[in-house]
């Protein structure tokens, strides 16, 4: 028998835990968003998986593991706000644009010219401090 979980929907949690995404991440999809303010408790459960999944490893390097989201995420086919998102975030973990370059070669035998080309347009809106595009 599964426990029942309690429903609190109150707009102090969800707000405070919409904060805390946020702030990890640097990003929230309205999606989350919504969600949060729907049912706070699964969307912790959820972020928490998140912060395991996408945070510091034992091993291995919150900055690698966004590498390896973005790889995944190019080759599925992912929109490309997503794709940003997520090199942003490896940027503020201390990626260059030149290592997220090399990311989306690697993807290039593997995951085929579609990968890498979804994964260059998503890296032309990434800029850096005062740097253009190309």
């Amino acid at each position: 028998m599964t426990p029942k979980r309690r429903k609190d929907t109150g707009k102090g949690r969800a707000d405070e835990l919409i904060a805390r995404m946020k702030k990890a991440r640097g990003y929230i999809y309205p999606e989350w968003e919504f969600a949060a303010r729907q049912d706070p408790e699964f969307v912790e459960i959820y972020n928490r998986i998140y912060e395991l999944g996408l945070g510091e490893g034992k091993h291995v390097s919150a900055k690698v593991r966004e590498f390896v989201a973005i790889a995944l995420l190019a080759f599925r086919g992912s929109d490309r706000a997503g794709l940003v998102a997520h090199m942003k975030r490896a940027i503020r973990l201390g990626a260059t644009r030149e290592e997220l370059f090399e990311v989306l070669e690697t993807c290039l035998v593997p995951g085929g010219a579609p990968t890498f080309h979804r994964g260059l347009g998503a890296l032309l809106e990434v800029k850096a401090e005062g740097e253009s595009p190309c």
